[in-house]
């Protein structure tokens, strides 16, 4: 699995200057997390992969089509215990979620 969204976002940071792109990198990298293999989904709100992602891609779909997703809707995915963090502590990437929340943290200070 590539992770080159991840990697991105982690290493290279935000462009602080377009925040709605910069949601959609966090996004993306949420996304390719998720579809990790022999991931675990069984503490998670997510029936598995494939909700995961739908949700995921929907939200990335909304900030293409030029509109910004309610706050909530985005930000539930990323609170303590919410379904990215429970997922990755099943999954063994918690330390990744923790860095990728804290670019969400970033970008929805910008944004809403």
């Amino acid at each position: 699995m590539d992770l080159h969204r991840t990697q991105q976002l982690l290493h290279q940071g935000l462009d602080r200057s377009q925040p709605r792109e910069a949601l959609i990198l966090v996004l993306e990298a949420a996304l390719e997390l998720v579809s990790l293999p022999d991931n675990d989904f069984c503490w998670s709100s997510w029936t598995g992969q494939e909700q995961a992602s739908a949700e995921l891609l929907g939200l990335i779909a909304t900030l293409r089509a030029g509109r910004v997703p309610e706050r909530s809707s985005v930000a539930v995915l990323f609170a303590v215990t919410g379904p990215l963090q429970e997922v990755s502590l099943s999954s063994g990437w918690a330390q990744t979620f923790l860095k990728v929340a804290d670019r969400f943290d970033e970008v929805a200070a910008l944004l809403w």
